[in-house]
C-alpha cells in the first residue's frame, strides 16, 4: 500500500496499525508496533523512531493512549454509532445485497478489527428484502446534482411484473421538476412535478432507472400546488405519511387516548386536541386524504374518522367490504 521498506510514510503506517488492532481494551507494546510494521509494510526500524512518530501524530491532534502500551482513544465514529449505521444499511429496502455488503464492509473499517468480530453477523444478508434495482446508488448522485442545479430530470419509472422482476410502467420516460429526496418508512423518495400538473408527485428512487439531467431548468416550485411558500419538509412528511400525492385535508379523528403515542410517530406534533375526557379525543390533523385512509384502517380499533364525511363513507364501505370478505362463506 505504502511501498516496501518506505520510512518516509512511517506515521501513516503506525496510526493504520493503531487503527486496526487497538481500541480502550487493546493495547499495543512498542515491540508489537515494530513487528507489525515488519510483518504489513516489510519496515525495520527501532523503538525511538516508534516512539518519535507517535508524537508527531499526537501534535497533529490524533489522540493516542500511552498508558500500558499505545492506542487510539478516539475515531470519527464510535462503535455504538457505527452500529447503528450498519443496522440502517442492513435493513435498508433501497440498495441492493451486493451494496449493502459492500458499504457494510466500510464501516466496519472505521473501527478496530475487534469491532468488526463483534458485528460479524450483519454479513448474513440474503433473508433481508434489499432492492433489484442496481442504478439506485447512480439515480441518487444524479438527482442531488439536478437538483442542486435546478435542472429537470428525465427518467424511467418501473414497477414489478408477475415475473418478480421490474419493468417500465410506461414507454416513454417521464419528464420531472426535482426538489427535494426524502426518506420514509425505510424507503427513499423524489418529491417533484409534471409540467402538466400543478401538483406535487413522489417517485421511489429503487423504482426509477435511467436518469438523465436535462438541460432544462426547473419549474420554479411556487408555481405548484402546496409550495407556493417554500418547501416546509416536516410539514410535508408529517402530511403524507405513506407518501401518497395530492392535496392534504383537515380531517377529525376521534382516538383513545391510548392511541397518542401512535399520533405522535406518524404526524409529529402537529395536531391540534380540540376536546378530551379520561377515555377519549377529539383531534384536528392535516393530512393527505389518501394516506389517512391507510392509516385509519391500520388503526382502527384505535381511532374514527369524523369528518370530512367522503373519507368517513370510504372507510366505512371497505370495513364493510372486509367483514363480508372474512364472514363465513365458502372460501376460494
Amino acid at each position: 500500500m505504502y511501498g516496501n521498506g518506505n520510512k518516509k510514510m512511517l506515521n501513516i503506517m503506525i496510526l493504520e496499525i493503531l487503527r486496526e488492532d487497538t481500541d480502550d481494551d487493546h493495547h499495543l507494546t512498542q515491540q508489537e508496533v515494530l513487528h507489525r510494521l515488519k510483518e504489513r509494510y516489510d519496515v525495520d526500524c527501532d523503538r525511538r523512531s516508534v516512539k518519535n512518530n507517535i508524537d508527531y501524530l499526537r501534535d497533529m491532534g490524533y489522540q493516542i493512549g500511552t498508558d500500558k502500551g499505545y492506542w487510539l482513544m478516539e475515531r470519527e465514529f464510535d462503535d455504538a454509532e457505527l452500529r447503528m449505521l450498519i443496522d440502517s444499511v442492513l435493513f435498508s429496502h433501497n440498495i441492493t445485497q451486493s451494496e449493502a455488503k459492500q458499504l457494510i464492509m466500510k464501516l466496519k473499517k472505521l473501527s478496530s478489527r475487534y469491532f468488526s468480530m463483534k458485528v460479524s453477523h450483519v454479513c448474513y444478508l440474503p433473508e433481508l428484502t434489499h432492492s433489484d434495482n442496481r442504478q439506485i446508488m447512480y439515480s441518487l448522485d444524479a438527482l442531488n446534482d439536478a437538483i442542486s442545479e435546478k435542472k429537470k430530470v428525465r427518467f424511467l419509472y418501473e414497477s414489478y411484473g408477475t415475473d418478480f422482476e421490474l419493468h417500465p410502467k410506461r414507454p416513454d420516460p417521464a419528464v420531472v421538476n426535482p426538489y427535494q429526496l426524502v426518506a420514509c418508512n425505510g424507503r427513499y423518495y423524489l418529491i417533484g412535478n409534471y409540467d402538466k400538473y400543478d401538483d406535487v408527485i413522489h417517485f421511489r428512487i429503487d423504482r426509477i432507472t435511467s436518469v438523465e439531467i436535462l438541460d432544462e431548468k426547473v419549474r420554479d416550485m411556487k408555481t405548484v400546488k402546496g409550495l407556493e411558500n417554500g418547501f416546509n419538509l416536516p410539514q410535508h412528511m408529517a402530511e403524507h405519511i405513506y407518501m401518497f400525492s395530492g392535496p392534504s385535508a383537515r380531517i377529525r379523528l376521534k382516538a383513545r387516548r391510548t392511541a397518542m403515542n401512535d399520533l405522535i410517530d406518524w404526524f409529529g406534533k402537529d395536531f391540534r386536541i380540540l376536546r378530551e375526557n379520561d377515555e377519549e379525543m377529539i383531534i384536528s390533523v392535516g393530512c393527505n386524504e389518501d394516506a389517512m385512509f391507510y392509516w385509519a384502517l391500520q388503526y382502527g380499533p384505535s381511532v374514527e374518522v369524523l369528518e370530512p364525511e367522503g373519507l368517513r363513507v370510504r372507510i366505512r364501505d371497505a370495513v364493510a367490504g372486509m367483514a363480508e370478505k372474512y364472514s363465513d362463506g365458502e372460501k376460494a
